[in-house]
């Protein structure tokens, strides 16, 4: 059975970002402000989560791998907390993620996916879930800071936030502006398995008075493998009405996961 694991995993790298429309414009940096603790820090970056109910947005998507380069469009619409939808040109690849599971189909070879988290955590090199996806969409932390304490240091002119007690199996840093307290950077390390995973949020837009991110960049490092992916947020709107469908068409051989 043929497959085309590039193509599969671009499009569902579009689990992840946005940028401008009619209101939109970058955010630019403001006064800086690097004498907060790390609780101060954590509140700040916690009044800066956008509220809205659905978005949609059109998303460029670079992707490099194993001497393997594309770039795709694709349309992205997010229901907050409920639904991910993804949908290539002339829907070739669709997707949809909900907390419950991962499905998507591709017509370029029959082959479709509908299952568990485990494809994505294996693109990505760490155990994800519908929560995570979001909020590395949103530009949120892969984790929710009121869960741990964690210390503060400044580095480069840029805030680093550090779990006190770092788990055995992984380590986590975030670094934050502190002109705006956004995320720009979220790294997670696991060096027993020779794993990182780096996402850089180079760019931050604003749409409806609110930061979305707007460039990112993603960095899966696993031993002597990496994959690097770049997209780029064009024309989002908030909070329209909008569907959300899929259905895999009849033929089509199920992608089985070792």
């Amino acid at each position: 059975m043929k497959k085309h694991p590039h193509i599969l995993s671009v499009l569902l790298f579009t689990l992840i970002f946005f940028a401008s429309c009619k209101s939109t414009k970058r955010i630019a940096s403001g006064e800086a402000n690097l004498e907060l603790s790390a609780k101060q820090l954590i509140k700040e970056n916690a009044k800066q989560s956008p509220e809205f109910k659905t978005l949609q947005a059109k998303l460029k998507i670079s992707y490099a791998s194993d001497g393997d380069e594309q770039t795709h469009s694709v349309i992205f619409r997010l229901k907050k907390d409920e639904v991910i939808w993804i949908n290539s040109a002339f829907s070739v690849v669709r997707a949809m993620i909900t907390p419950e599971k991962v499905s998507f189909y591709n017509k370029l070879d029959n082959t479709f996916f509908d299952g568990d988290y485990k494809y994505l955590s294996d693109l990505l090199g760490t155990e994800l879930d519908f929560e995570k996806v979001q909020n590395l969409l949103l530009g949120e932390t892969l984790f929710n800071l009121d869960d741990a304490d964690y210390s503060v240091s400044v580095n480069d002119d840029l805030y680093v936030l550090q779990p006190k007690n770092q788990q055995q199996l992984f380590e986590i840093f975030y670094i934050l502006s502190p002109q705006h307290f956004k995320v720009k950077s979220q790294q997670i390390s696991q060096p027993s398995n020779s794993r990182h995973l780096q996402i850089d949020y180079l760019t931050y837009q604003e749409v409806n008075k609110q930061a979305f991110p707007e460039n990112i960049k993603i960095i899966a490092v696993e031993a002597n493998k990496e994959m690097i992916a770049r997209l780029e947020f064009k024309s989002v709107s908030l909070n329209e009405d909008l569907n959300f469908p899929f259905s895999i068409p009849s033929g089509f051989d199920e992608i089985k996961l070792k």
